[in-house]
């Protein structure tokens, strides 16, 4: 296009340069009417050339990339408030997690308080069990011991008592001098009954 507006405007640069050459001015200072009409002509025709084919395409390049420019700026707005909505989703389902977590850390710890209250519970119950059937276990022995020796001494009372009779008692006899004997011992110390 620009070779089209050399092509039309070479002859006139030349005719100009060489007038001027002739009167010794520089010829950007010297004003040729014909020059200056023929390079008005050409602008003319360069700016018609480029109206018709050159500006539309450079318009339509220019809106195009104005409007990729601004797809862009949208499409990045609008990934800028997804973003913003998926952290604020984010720290939602985070706070939402940890309050989850604080709960079932406080029922851990809420059961745990409650299982160890009813295993001490439970050990307390189990022990007093344990004692009570310890006392009755040596109530029974202490009984039976005590019967034991009841009979022991009353075995030896009658041996005794023969021994120094030298004669065989009645049962009678043995039956009052027994439960004399026992009324004199003091069975309840060996019981664990006496009462100071």
């Amino acid at each position: 296009m620009f070779a089209a507006i050399d092509i039309i405007a070479a002859p006139f640069v030349l005719a100009a340069t060489e007038t001027a050459e002739d009167e010794g001015l520089n010829p950007l200072v010297r004003v040729v009417p014909g020059l200056m009409i023929w390079t008005l002509l050409a602008f003319v025709v360069a700016m018609l050339v480029l109206r018709k084919y050159a500006w539309p395409q450079i318009t339509r390049i220019l809106d195009a990339r104005q409007t990729q420019i601004e797809d862009s700026i949208d499409a990045a707005e609008r990934t800028r408030q997804e973003a913003d909505q998926l952290l604020a989703e984010y720290r939602e389902r985070l706070a939402e997690a940890r309050a989850q977590a604080d709960e079932i850390v406080a029922k851990a710890e809420r059961a745990g308080e409650v299982a160890e209250r009813e295993a001490i519970d439970a050990a307390k119950v189990k022990r007093e069990d344990l004692l009570e059937q310890t006392r009755r276990d040596i109530q029974a022995e202490t009984q039976a011991a005590i019967q034991e020796i009841r009979r022991e001494v009353a075995d030896l009372t009658v041996a005794a008592t023969e021994k120094v009779t030298r004669k065989t008692l009645s049962a009678e006899d043995q039956k009052r001098l027994v439960e004399e004997a026992l009324s004199e011992l003091d069975f309840s110390a060996l019981s664990g009954d006496r009462r100071n």
